[in-house]
């Protein structure tokens, strides 16, 4: 846990404004559909922030903020890979390509995108449902 949680002033002043934005839409995205325990941590190496879902215990998605960069993270394990396996063609060309090139370690498969507009929320959100079923209405 952080000392000092980022404020979204700070968020804009270190993605820029429209980033800032995808960032908003697609936190309003996940709290429309998931009611979930929301941590922010220093994001290592890489990132400056890390804006961690997690309920019981168990990470659903995490996104992450550095200078003009923003990403989303979601790892499945050996069963949710199965599950995406068998609905693969159901998503778009990029989720594919980024599931195909990210790095399966022994806790799951890594997969960051680096969202510069809102045209993958709805695989996203998919992506999400493969990993947890929503728990709001």
């Amino acid at each position: 846990m952080m000392e000092k949680i980022p404020d979204i002033e700070e968020i804009r002043a270190l993605v820029g404004a429209p980033l800032c934005e995808i960032w908003v839409k697609l936190c309003d995205a996940i709290d429309m559909k998931y009611e979930m325990e929301c941590t922010w941590n220093s994001g290592g190496k890489a990132w400056t922030y890390e804006y961690k879902y997690r309920r019981g215990g168990k990470t659903l998605c995490a996104l992450y903020a550095r200078e003009d960069c923003i990403g989303f993270m979601v790892i499945f394990g050996k069963a949710e890979r199965e599950k995406f396996e068998a609905v693969r063609a159901e998503f778009g060309t990029e989720i594919q390509r980024v599931y195909d090139e990210a790095t399966t370690y022994h806790d799951g498969k890594w997969m960051m995108f680096m969202p510069q507009d809102t045209s993958m929320f709805p695989d996203f959100l998919k992506l999400l449902e493969i990993k947890r079923r929503p728990n709001r209405k």
